[in-house]
């Protein structure tokens, strides 16, 4: 079984997709719009552009997206993604980036049970968690 996250957007989520590329690496394996699905006749000439479906694999994980109807789109609560690494220059390096027009909710520093932790929320409105964990 895989668990993979799957964020939704209303509108920007072919920019947050380059973005998280851009910031993460990897490759946008599949990128689908409403106007290349079979509803392409039913959609309004003003959502042929959304994304109906786009998957960014990054280190044998993946990360997967949309841009639901307006009227059904809801803010992201409950629930951060957490990026986990070895090193602590590549965590800052991606925090610092995700951090970039967002806002931090906690610092890049050391904790009682990390080399270095941080929260935020991104330009595009996902919050994220960046940590490096102490040696065992």
């Amino acid at each position: 079984m895989l668990l993979n996250p799957y964020l939704n957007f209303d509108g920007q989520c072919d920019a947050a997709f380059k973005f998280y590329q851009q910031v993460l690496g990897g490759k946008i394996a599949l990128r689908i719009t409403n106007a290349d699905t079979p509803m392409a006749e039913k959609t309004p000439p003003d959502q042929q552009g959304r994304i109906a479906h786009i998957r960014l694999e990054v280190d044998g994980g993946v990360l997967m997206g949309s841009d639901c109807p307006t009227e059904y789109f809801e803010k992201a609560q409950g629930i951060v993604l957490s990026l986990v690494f070895d090193k602590i220059a590549d965590g800052e390096r991606v925090f610092n980036a995700l951090a970039k027009n967002g806002t931090i909710k906690m610092p890049f520093e050391k904790t009682f049970w990390a080399e270095r932790f941080g929260m935020l929320e991104d330009q595009f409105g996902t919050p994220w968690m960046v940590n490096c964990e102490k040696a065992a």
